[in-house]
């Protein structure tokens, strides 16, 4: 894997660059970490147009599910009693005050979502990116449905899974309402969209039970002073000091408001007229950003890059990765009636797809005994996973030859270092090309 440390110097540019209230903004959404809201990455009129008699015959995504709520409410149910307790004691800050009706108020609008389902940004999210491609391709989309080609929809099964498949499929159908016949029932398959949980993630799960040094280097990422001095600075926002000094463990409970912040933008639509929850009020941009890292760290190495002698966090996506290759091959071979293969699944997926495929910001893994941090290291869960992220694969054909493009959260992307596009600064690739840079002669 290869080092992008370059983007940490572009990040702090575009913090310095931008008006103060976008540079607040993009902090704070950094500080979400995989709970931020998706946002596509580049404006459509920008995209490399395909060379020249190149068509576009197929596309295939795999997305995470939208915004959602919460999965359960254990975090509200702790700081809230937490917060009762303090206001029978008389022990609220001003601001205090005002928390736990907040919370209370947020907890009802996840509990009317259904914990874990998706919220009503999440719906959007979807059906916005199903618009987007479908204005992105036209002549693909047209050619779906005068050739009668098939639109295939599967899902990981989960709840949230299933419904922004048919959030995305929906919207498709309405862009263009030709294709509605040709759009499958969804199907489900946990092996490829799933794997974390299926026989193929067994020594993965084997590996987050047990294994000693992961939980050696997660504890030494988070047992630190600064941790608590964060802890603490997030509780005396709501509480006096007389009574932050009593709760015996302060991390997490600071770390259930912290989770409250991180969830409360996915959860936009359902706050009073829509304006927003306002948890920021309740952490400063340095603690939450703190509690960002930890919850970083935490996916980096569950999830991601992890450890620089060991590939167990992202072997498992491989059968994701093959499906790609093997639906983009099949349209080639002539063996495949499909024009849109959409698949619909999780950051337990998304994550370790994005490290073996080395995808912008996850290049990098950590040195054993140097654990990850943001100084060094490139990745950032708001960026590599947030609600909604996606990875397409579009593929072009003119005569024999298919070239293949790939957007990540609709950003043109290059593949990983070793392949080489058709010309320098070119996003397309010779489909045969991609099978000699990862191995499949």
């Amino acid at each position: 894997m290869r080092r992008l440390t370059p983007v940490l110097a572009l990040g702090a540019l575009l913090l310095t660059a931008l008006p103060a209230h976008a540079a607040d903004a993009l902090a704070h959404r950094v500080s979400y970490g995989t709970k931020a809201p998706y946002a596509p990455g580049q404006n459509p009129r920008t995209y490399q147009r395909p060379p020249a008699g190149f068509t576009p015959v197929f596309t295939e995504n795999v997305s995470r599910h939208g915004s959602r709520a919460a999965t359960g409410s254990e975090d509200g149910d702790l700081i809230l009693a937490l917060w009762d307790k303090a206001e029978a004691e008389g022990q609220l800050t001003a601001r205090g005050e005002e928390f736990g009706p907040q919370v209370r108020a947020l907890l009802d609008a996840m509990a009317k979502v259904g914990y874990g389902n998706l919220s009503g940004r999440g719906k959007e999210e979807l059906r916005d990116t199903a618009v987007r491609l479908q204005r992105r391709l036209p002549s693909l989309f047209e050619r779906i449905a005068s050739d009668g080609e098939k639109i295939d929809v599967v899902s990981s099964g989960q709840g949230r899974a299933v419904d922004s498949g048919t959030a995305f499929a929906g919207a498709l159908a309405d862009a263009d309402p030709a294709l509605k016949p040709l759009i499958g029932p969804a199907r489900t398959d946990k092996d490829l969209l799933y794997f974390h949980k299926a026989a193929g993630g067994a020594a993965y799960r084997d590996y987050i039970a047990h294994d000693q040094r992961l939980a050696d280097t997660l504890k030494s990422v988070t047992d630190r002073p600064r941790t608590h001095q964060a802890a603490a600075g997030v509780l005396r926002r709501i509480f006096k000091d007389a009574f932050v000094e009593q709760i015996t463990d302060q991390v997490p409970a600071a770390q259930a408001v912290y989770n409250l912040y991180a969830i409360a933008p996915a959860m936009s639509e359902e706050s009073p007229d829509g304006q927003g929850w306002g948890m920021e009020r309740y952490i400063s941009r340095s603690d939450a950003a703190w509690f960002g890292y930890l919850s970083d760290a935490e996916d980096f190495y569950e999830k991601g890059p992890g450890f620089s002698d060991s590939d167990i966090t992202y072997k498992m996506a491989g059968v994701l990765l093959d499906d790609f290759f093997e639906q983009a091959e099949a349209k080639r071979d002539g063996t495949s009636d499909l024009g849109a293969e959409l698949r619909f699944t999780h950051a337990e997926e998304i994550i370790p797809l994005a490290a073996l495929m080395g995808l912008p910001g996850s290049t990098e893994p950590a040195t054993p005994g140097e654990p990850y941090t943001y100084a060094d290291n490139s990745w950032r869960g708001a960026s590599v996973a947030p609600l909604g992220v996606n990875i397409q694969w579009d593929v072009f054909q003119k005569g024999d030859r298919y070239l293949v493009r790939m957007l990540y959260n609709e950003k043109e992307t290059a593949f990983r270092a070793g392949c080489r596009p058709i010309a320098k600064g070119s996003t397309f690739y010779d489909l045969d090309e991609l099978e000699r840079c990862f191995g499949r002669g």
